[in-house]
């Protein structure tokens, strides 16, 4: 379901020019209504085509001031119920409220390591492109009942 924006909460983040959630979301649906022109109410961000929304909840996880919800699946939070995330430094606290009353929280661990500083291929041998078409060159020789690949097999563009 798509997310929405509680514009009691909202603070447009602090009057400036790309809120939190602008910055975030990865189809660019949120946009601040700089004037009030659009919603009523300036200064603040709102999900300009919910429709669209790929519910990655990444709006929802970081604006500062829990404004950003999301209308949830009735199968996965039945009506009356309640899921919101609180972004810390080093971890997210989600907050359930179940209809009845009841809730719990889980806190998982987010990164602590600065955006690009991670190299995915550090310790990992490099690739010798010489030993691309010997056999068992992916598998390590453990063929285990799988035949060798043929070259002419594969799919030419």
């Amino acid at each position: 379901m798509p997310t929405f924006v509680r514009t009691e909460k909202c603070d447009g983040c602090k009057d400036q020019d790309r809120t939190a959630c602008m910055y975030i979301c990865p189809h660019d649906l949120m946009k601040l209504d700089k004037y009030g022109s659009e919603t009523g109410h300036a200064m603040m961000a709102y999900n300009q085509e919910p429709e669209q929304c790929w519910e990655c909840y990444a709006c929802v996880k970081i604006c500062p001031q829990n404004a950003v919800e999301c209308r949830h699946y009735a199968d996965v939070v039945p009506l009356g119920g309640s899921v919101q995330p609180l972004r810390g430094t080093d971890s997210i606290m989600w907050t359930i409220k179940f209809r009845n009353g009841t809730m719990k929280r889980f806190k998982f661990p987010i990164r602590t390591t600065v955006e690009g500083s991670i190299d995915p291929y550090a310790g990992k041998p490099e690739a010798d492109m010489a030993k691309i078409e010997d056999n068992g060159f992916f598998n390590h020789m453990e063929q285990k009942g799988y035949r060798a690949g043929d070259r002419s097999e594969l799919i030419k563009l």
